[in-house]
């Protein structure tokens, strides 16, 4: 019987990347997308790929959606949580609108997909939750104040439910931390800049010059969705699933000061877990 992966944003990048891969070893695939007409369209003739609408702000649109697999399945073995998306503004150039709209989707998003889905995971013999932040949900960048705060936030979820969803529902949680992404993520960053206003001539130009320009120069040879992709099968086939992991080494290196006593993450969880739950 084939495994069931339920993804959300899937509709391009690291999503689509994971969902065609899995498709492709014969799992059964449920793509999340704000556009199922347009992605079973482009992707209609790939078996075992089923894109399903699951729009994360809206947690009506995952109740359908997961209510559907559980009629068809009665389970769900994963649940990837990876809509999301980039924002390059200061937080005193940002207006509060812009900053919800972050959090809407990158943190109660993720909120209401786990809320809609665990139910499902639960009923796996092995669940296993997954959600795409960044490094820069480990590491504060400048400008980036306002995604990395709402990265920072799912970590802090996850991090937590870690430490009782295995235990309890054996459900295993593991954050999925890449670096520069060789995706439309960045340039859909840049275009929203560039839609709201541009690079304003004001006191933070200079720091954004700079950052755009150094960015530019470290990540030069980003990673693709498809290499992404590869550390997912690989993650969800390990026996021990690590809380954190990193999808390339230019990302290990950047957040090494921060993780360097814990890498995946797993020695301080479980120590919280031992002293707070006695498990």
């Amino acid at each position: 019987m084939s495994k069931i992966i339920a993804i959300t944003g899937a509709s391009s990048g690291i999503g689509l990347a994971t969902a065609l891969r899995f498709a492709e070893i014969g799992w059964t695939v449920y793509a999340g997308t704000r556009h199922v007409k347009r992605d079973q369209e482009q992707h209609g003739d790939k078996a075992n790929l089923h894109f399903i609408e699951m729009e994360v702000t809206q947690p009506e649109s995952l109740e359908r959606a997961f209510t559907l697999i559980e009629q068809k399945h009665g389970h769900l073995d994963v649940l990837f949580c990876n809509a999301g998306f980039g924002f390059l503004r200061a937080l005193g150039q940002a207006t509060f609108e812009e900053i919800q709209h972050v959090f809407d989707t990158n943190v109660y998003g993720v909120m209401h997909t786990i809320r809609a889905g665990l139910p499902l995971l639960r009923k796996s013999e092995a669940g296993h939750l997954i959600a795409t932040t960044s490094v820069g949900g480990l590491v504060g960048q400048p400008l980036n104040e306002i995604y990395c705060a709402s990265k920072f936030a799912v970590e802090g979820l996850l991090e937590s439910l870690a430490t009782y969803y295995k235990p309890t529902f054996n459900v295993d949680v593991t954050l999925v931390e890449p670096g520069a992404i060789a995706t439309n993520f960045n340039s859909t960053v840049l275009a929203h800049v560039e839609k709201t206003g541009g690079l304003r001539d004001d006191e933070y130009k200079p720091v954004l010059d700079t950052y755009i320009d150094t960015y530019s120069k470290r990540n030069f040879v980003a990673q693709t969705s498809e290499s992404v992709a590869e550390v997912m099968l690989k993650l969800v086939n390990m026996e021990t699933k690590p809380l954190r992991i990193r999808t390339s080494e230019q990302a290990e290196a950047f957040v090494q000061y921060k993780v360097s006593q814990d890498p995946t993450g797993l020695e301080g969880m479980l120590r919280t877990r031992k002293l707070q739950l006695n498990m």
